[in-house]
């Protein structure tokens, strides 16, 4: 191999190299979300109740999705996510970590279930009571309404709506959960 052949290969190797490791790194928001500020991680972490999600592949065809946030001796948070796959009769879990993506008093994490491959986990909305969350991921294909509760007030539920739906989200297609 010439001289300049291997410069070109390793340019290109490099290239790529930069290229996954940003992408490993960057998370997002969706355009005109905001993170909740200021946030109390302590008041958020414990156990809660996907009432809705959009679905996509990980969680497709699960009920009874539970989600439970506790702090590792590192700093990061421990994302314990089960739920339960009727058609093959058993419960799924995943284990993750979430990092604040800036200042720990907003509501802007990356969360990690494979290695150094993070998404955004964006809480755009909560009570004063940290009872109920509207949690956004990277972009408009990711949503969640969370509570401390199998079931939410029709109030919260319709506010939360209100408020996805201004972001461009289509709450037609989101998935309602089922708590026995």
């Amino acid at each position: 191999m010439k001289k300049i052949d291997k410069i070109y290969v390793a340019l290109a190797v490099g290239v790529v190299a930069a290229t996954v490791i940003s992408s490993c790194a960057a998370v997002s928001i969706p355009k005109g979300a905001k993170a909740v500020e200021p946030f109390n991680k302590d008041k958020y972490l414990g156990k809660w109740y996907e009432i809705a999600r959009l679905d996509f592949k990980y969680e497709r065809g699960l009920s009874q999705v539970t989600a439970h946030y506790s702090l590792n001796d590192d700093g990061t948070i421990r994302v314990d996510n089960k739920g339960y796959n009727a058609v093959k009769n058993e419960w799924k879990q995943s284990i993750g970590k979430a990092k604040f993506v800036g200042k720990t008093d907003v509501g802007r994490l990356k969360v990690s279930f494979f290695g150094p491959f993070y998404a955004g986990y964006n809480v755009i909305a909560i009570d004063d009571e940290y009872q109920y969350a509207l949690v956004a991921g990277n972009n408009l294909k990711y949503l969640w309404i969370l509570s401390r509760t199998k079931t939410i007030p029709e109030a919260v539920k319709i506010n939360y709506l209100q408020k996805a739906k201004n972001l461009g989200y289509d709450t037609d297609a989101l998935v309602w959960g089922r708590h026995d």
